[in-house]
């Protein structure tokens, strides 16, 4: 595996490496036009000063599993110098993350993230040096967000093809890859299929759509990376990781869910009824299904000019009814199978890594709304 990068943090390093990648596309965008230039520069600008989420849990797992790793440590920074290519591969897993929200803003038609506006809010109010409607320019707007998310996932290829591993690693890399990019894809079919109709929203289905979305590619892809590259992929290991990152994903996904639809907008910086404006089909709304209350909150489910007023009504109607602790009951679900996949002794994960996972465990349930 390539030389290691003496930084003080592998964090600061995927950042640069990310940096460099946007710098290295914007110069060569511009030779082509002005506008294609434009939109590598305002992509790079909307994704830097993200949390991080994956690339921390990657580097941290790869510091559980790396040879010299203590047992004592968690933090892989006091584990000595990160190899380049882990630097690479959390890099490109953060730029998977932008070209999936990229797509997702597209269909949810979304022009704001995080309180700001996202790469398609910025092009919409963009209009260049023609006059153009204000469709036109939306039109223009989610067509480069679409363009920008395939040529992230094109991004993304390169780096994994080209990390400076084993053949073997770099073969097993990109298989891992292309199971978390085919399972996102079909979590967000199921997703706005859900969200139309056209697919039966019952819990098992919204579950299964919340597992496939998010779980693979933001924990399970990340661990089983780092595995990876550590040299630590056995089997039963392989598979322990992908378990704790199915049910920490899903826990993850859930409390989003809770946090969207009762949690304060000014932490979780989206509008507080933004889910049950655009009528998304959450664990919260499938539980309220089965229960009494649903013909009271159906009406305003998926009403686009739903009240301040109305939403209250149907957030005291959610609580009443038991689909906010049905979903905490689900989220306890899953952190007790992932402490009894971290109990099983057959996993062959070193305690490293298991406090690395009861660490991120006890920190997704300080979320709670």
């Amino acid at each position: 595996m390539g030389p290691a990068l003496d930084v003080p943090s592998g964090s600061t390093a995927v950042a640069s490496t990310i940096d460099a990648v946007f710098t290295a596309r914007v110069r060569s965008a511009e030779a082509y036009h002005p506008v294609f230039g434009q939109l590598w520069k305002l992509c790079g600008e909307r994704i830097s000063g993200g949390k991080g989420i994956r690339p921390r849990l990657m580097l941290d797992m790869f510091g559980a599993l790396r040879p010299d790793a203590r047992a004592d440590t968690r933090a892989v920074a006091e584990q000595g110098p990160v190899p380049a290519a882990v630097v690479d591969i959390a890099a490109a897993i953060e730029l998977l993350h932008a070209s999936f929200l990229l797509h997702d803003d597209v269909f949810d038609g979304d022009l704001t993230r995080r309180g700001s506006p996202n790469l398609i809010g910025l092009l919409a109010t963009h209009p260049g040096d023609t006059e153009t409607t204000a469709a036109q320019r939306l039109h223009w707007a989610r067509s480069c967000g679409i363009l920008m998310g395939d040529l992230l996932l094109a991004e993304v290829h390169q780096i994994f093809a080209r990390v400076d591993v084993e053949p073997a690693a770099r073969t097993a890399l990109l298989d891992l890859l292309a199971h978390a990019i085919t399972e996102s894809v079909v979590g967000e079919q199921l997703d706005i299929g859900l969200e139309d109709g056209t697919v039966v929203a019952d819990t098992a289905t919204v579950l299964e759509m919340c597992r496939l979305k998010t779980a693979t590619y933001t924990f399970e892809l990340p661990l089983r990376a780092a595995a990876i590259l550590a040299g630590a992929d056995s089997a039963a290991a392989d598979a322990a990781l992908a378990a704790a990152g199915a049910h920490l994903g899903l826990a993850f996904q859930l409390q989003d869910d809770l946090l969207s639809t009762f949690g304060d907008p000014a932490e979780h910086g989206k509008d507080a009824f933004s889910d049950l404006r655009e009528g998304k089909e959450t664990a919260v709304i499938a539980a309220a299904r089965m229960t009494s209350a649903w013909p009271e909150i159906e009406p305003a489910f998926g009403d686009c000019e739903l009240t301040v007023t109305e939403g209250e009504r149907v957030q005291r109607l959610l609580r009443e009814c038991g689909a906010e602790s049905f979903v905490h009951g689900l989220i306890d679900d899953q952190m007790r199978a992932l402490h009894e996949t971290l109990a099983d002794p057959a996993s062959e994960l070193p305690d490293a890594a298991r406090q690395t996972l009861v660490s991120l465990a006890a920190r997704l349930d300080g979320r709670r709304s």
